[in-house]
C-alpha cells in the first residue's frame, strides 16, 4: 500500500488570529489520519501570514473532503484547501 503526501494551506480570518492555537488544533485533527511531517508559515500580503502543513496519509484512508471540513470550523480560520497532493514512492 502506498502513502500520499499533502499539503494543505490554511488562512486565517485576520491578522489579529493566535495561528499557534490553529495550527495546533489543525495538528490534532491532522494526527487523526496521518502524521504532520512539515509546517510552514508562508507570509501572504499586508501581514496576514498562511499555515502549511505537509502530512502523510495511506492512500486508503480516502478522500481529504471531512478533513478540510474539520479544520474550516476551527475559530479563527478564514479557508483550508488541500494545494499539493503526491504519491509517496520507495
Amino acid at each position: 500500500m502506498a502513502e500520499v503526501i499533502i499539503t494543505i494551506k490554511i488562512m486565517p480570518e485576520s491578522l489579529e488570529t493566535e495561528l499557534k492555537g490553529v495550527e495546533k488544533e489543525a495538528k490534532d485533527y491532522i494526527n487523526k489520519y496521518g502524521e504532520v511531517g512539515k509546517v510552514e508559515m508562508e507570509e501572504v500580503a499586508f501581514g496576514l501570514k498562511a499555515i502549511n502543513l505537509t502530512f502523510v496519509v495511506d492512500e486508503n484512508k480516502g478522500g481529504t473532503d471531512e478533513l478540510e471540513d474539520l479544520i474550516r470550523n476551527i475559530d479563527g480560520v478564514g479557508s483550508a484547501e488541500v494545494t499539493d497532493v503526491r504519491r509517496a514512492i520507495g
